[in-house]
């Protein structure tokens, strides 16, 4: 059978062969094209079952070959019996008839006969079979298919081959013909004496010739037998021919990775143009080059005032509706908890940050607020919902460097920021009025790779120094050797250290150390008893012992989490590819893959029982600073001039929320993500703006598109086509484009302060095995990873990339190197003071 690729039943007569690139002698096509040349071609023939196409097709012989009768009869009732099928079976079927198989000893016939086997000499059925229905390999099939027949075998009483081409007016099921119960088109009968293997051959040319796409349109269009000689002379010319003894006939060529575009190939004069054909090549021509729509409506200006803007709300408006409805499907599931996890780690990370930048006046509480606000007001209205919003590390800079200002100067660091934040609103909505997004069209892939490998190392490079700071917090005795073990203690002292060194350390209790046995220490009669460190501690007491800096296991155990957190979400996130369990199944552990990952890493975690450090969420809605409130008042504590000076600070945190925010876009806009409703950079800037003047107001953070986790949002949206050919990789068809993931994701990240006993199970080490992974996947989907990877790889083992073949390796390598030096000179930018401007260095 045929579907793209070729299929064997195997020897054994049980199961199908892997799917291969047919491989044909080439003398078989020659003898196809003369029995196309000579033979019987039916055009456009009227019929509505197989008897009635056999009875056509047996009188409309050539009359100079017209067959006899009784041999008529004879071939008449040969075509109709029913073929013999090598159905499809589930592993539960199979398993099954092992188990009713016949066994040694008991003779054939007892058990019933297997479904799916005709007896010989059966009658085609005019109707489907149950078998027919039933096929699983009708899943593989996609809507719309037909079946095409060939039938070609050695029969005794012919003396001369009988060959017959038919294409019916329109596809007919012909009842038990087929495996699968499809509408047929296309028949094609080879008959005749015996020869050795000629006929299989040509029968192999004649299926591997309709699965080619333009012979297809060839052969559906053709008027005359001349049109098909003239497709199949077309298929001739792009046939590549291997040298005998040079390869291995017998070897099954696998399958390639990916297909030419019929399009792209060799164009045919088709007889007569139909409009599905120049669909097809539209259809095609709209998958273009990779990169950002720079000759799109989006970012052409129309010389009106909010013109780009006003275009963006017609543009987004008529899929307003579907933005939800598109939701409803259970892959949003997945990506909803995924990203609501990886967006609580970044508010909680960006919001102690901040705390620590300054002095609590933006701590964690409101980083949580702020980003579900902001967030679920960008979802809800925003051109690109697919964006997720948070802080960033250049926010980040400009806030310490306010705070220091305000400090040193005796400002009010609160009502100066809403100043700022003011004038930046109201210079973004210049931009959108003045059409300024149109700038986007000179981002150029150097400056897109540039941006997101930048974004992409500061997640992978975060993640690692949370993990390696967990050993200054937990840390490892090195020096631990089995044979000190009896010295090895801890005990609290209530009194001051100078009592200790006179003689009375005061009452004692050991702690736990899992490496000895309890130290037992004299303790004065009215002494408490069983202290933990904790009580110790806040009693006014120190710890006392060789012992008491170390905690045992925490660090090591954090990172085995870590990584096993990491490498179960690459592994279980490329399961959809594995040749492991049937294709729901992997599809189904793929979508869900890092939740299962954090699922798995958190019932470890728990089993072990160990105290590694857990995800704390902020449980009371007040002020992390009590000295301030919910709202900033805008005048009062500075002078009134500051609200004018504030303009020039402004102008840089707009260049900075300008360049973050569209460079973002522009990557999440490519056109390789196949994205259907439109881009909408000018109403996404309007949104960001004027939620600049909320936070402002309310003392929240500002907000911005995160391009890492906004990726990773769009990759755990990913669709792919529901049916494959055998062989055949799923074709991405696009991302599922909607709103109510974004929102969800928000509405939760409101709603995580009443959810915080569930959450502080959640531990640290396996949130930062997502923030990596998360970062791994960002830089894998950029080219100039590729290209860091020709730089290691001799010619000879480079793959076979398409712009190897256009551009010299050298100008290649040129190329790489110099966006890596730009890339090292944006790090040790983004490490100093200096990293307020990265944005607009990039």
């Amino acid at each position: 059978r045929w579907m793209k690729f070729e299929e064997k039943v195997e020897d054994g007569g049980e199961r199908w062969s892997a799917p291969h690139v047919p491989a044909l002698p080439l003398h078989s096509l020659f003898q196809l094209r003369t029995c196309l040349e000579k033979g019987t071609v039916l055009l456009d023939l009227d019929a509505t079952s197989f008897k009635e196409i056999i009875d056509k097709a047996l009188s409309g012989h050539p009359e100079e070959a017209e067959l006899q009768p009784a041999l008529r009869e004879r071939l008449a009732a040969l075509l109709l019996l029913q073929p013999r099928h090598q159905p499809t079976k589930s592993l539960l079927q199979l398993l099954a008839e092992l188990a009713l198989s016949p066994c040694q000893g008991i003779p054939p016939g007892i058990l019933p006969k297997a479904k799916g086997r005709s007896e010989p000499g059966a009658q085609l059925s005019k109707t489907p079979l149950k078998e027919q229905l039933r096929n699983r390999f009708r899943k593989k099939v996609p809507p719309g298919a037909e079946a095409a027949h060939v039938a070609v075998g050695e029969v005794e009483f012919l003396e001369k081959p009988f060959t017959s081409f038919i294409r019916l007016r329109h596809g007919v099921s012909l009842g038990s013909l087929a495996e699968v119960a499809l509408p047929s088109r296309f028949l094609f009968i080879l008959l005749g004496p015996p020869k050795v293997k000629t006929y299989q051959e040509v029968g192999r040319a004649m299926a591997t010739l309709l699965m080619d796409e333009l012979f297809q349109r060839v052969a559906r269009q053709a008027e005359h037998r001349e049109d098909l000689i003239t497709g199949m002379e077309t298929f001739l010319d792009e046939l590549i021919v291997l040298p005998p003894g040079k390869w291995d006939p017998s070897a099954r060529i696998p399958p390639p990775s990916s297909l030419p575009s019929p399009c792209r190939r060799t164009t045919v004069d088709l007889p007569e143009q139909h409009p599905h054909g120049k669909g097809h090549m539209e259809a095609a021509g709209d998958r273009g080059s990779p990169g950002h729509p720079r000759s799109g409506e989006e970012l052409e200006r129309t010389g009106r005032l909010f013109g780009g803007l006003l275009r963006d709300i017609r543009r987004k408006a008529p899929w307003y509706g579907s933005d939800f409805s598109d939701a409803l499907h259970p892959q949003c599931l997945s990506a909803v908890l995924y990203i609501y996890l990886a967006t609580v780690t970044n508010a909680i990370t960006f919001g102690g940050m901040l705390g620590d930048a300054t002095a609590n006046m933006q701590g964690v509480l409101e980083s949580f607020l702020g980003t579900a606000f902001a967030g679920f007001i960008f979802c809800l209205f925003s051109g690109q919902p697919l964006t997720i919003l948070s802080s960033t590390g250049p926010v980040l800079v400009f806030e310490r460097l306010l705070f220091s200002f305000s400090q040193d100067h005796s400002l009010d660091y609160l009502e100066f920021r809403l100043w700022i934040g003011l004038w930046v609103a109201f210079f973004g909505v210049v931009l959108v009025a003045t059409e300024a997004s149109h700038l986007v069209r000179h981002f150029t892939r150097f400056t897109e790779e540039g941006f997101c490998a930048l974004i992409s190392l500061i997640f992978i490079y975060d993640s690692l120094k949370k993990m390696l700071s967990l050993a200054d917090t937990f840390p490892i005795n090195w020096q631990y050797r089995l044979d000190n073990v009896t010295s090895y203690s801890c005990t609290c002292n209530l009194s001051s250290p100078g009592g200790w060194v006179r003689g009375w350390g005061g009452p004692k209790v050991s702690t736990h150390d899992p490496s000895s046995p309890p130290v037992l220490s004299l303790q004065p009669p009215t002494a408490p008893e069983g202290l933990s460190r904790t009580q110790c501690l806040d009693r006014g007491g120190h710890l006392l012992g060789t012992s008491c800096q170390y905690v045992p296991d925490v660090t090591l155990i954090s990172f085995l989490l870590f990584g096993g957190t990491f490498l179960s979400c690459t592994t279980l996130k490329h399961f959809r590819s594995s040749r492991y369990f049937p294709v729901g199944v992997r599809k189904l552990v793929s979508d869900f893959a890092v939740i299962l990952a954090i699922l798995t890493s958190c019932a470890i975690d728990a089993a072990l029982g160990l105290e590694t450090p857990k995800l704390l969420v902020p449980s009371e809605l007040k002020p992390t600073n009590p000295a301030r409130g919910w709202i900033i008042v805008p005048f009062g504590a500075n002078p009134w001039w500051m609200c004018l000076v504030s303009a020039v600070p402004a102008v840089l945190v707009t260049i900075l929320i300008f360049m973050d925010q569209q460079i973002t876009a522009v990557i999440l806009n490519r056109r390789e993500y196949k994205l259907q409703k439109g881009a909408g950079f000018h109403l996404d800037l309007l949104c960001v703006s004027l939620l600049m003047v909320v936070t402002s107001v309310t003392g929240l953070p500002w907000y911005v598109s995160a391009t890492v986790i906004s990726l990773a949002h769009m990759e755990s949206l990913r669709k792919e086509s529901e049916t494959s050919a055998p062989g055949e990789h799923p074709e991405f068809l696009g991302i599922r484009e909607q709103r109510l993931t974004g929102l969800a994701v928000f509405v939760l990240m409101g709603v995580s302060v009443f959810m915080a006993p569930v959450l502080k199970h959640i531990p640290m080490p396996v949130l930062y095995g997502v923030f990596l992974h998360m970062g791994v996947a960002a830089l894998n989907s950029i080219q100039l990873l590729d290209r860091v990877r020709l730089l290691l790889i001799p010619a000879k083992h480079q793959p076979d990339l398409p712009y190897l073949r256009h551009v010299p390796l050298r100008r290649v390598h040129l190329f790489t190197v110099i966006q890596l030096l730009c890339l090292a000179l944006l790090w040790v930018l983004k490490s100093t003071t200096a990293a307020i401007i990265f944005p607009v260095m990039v």
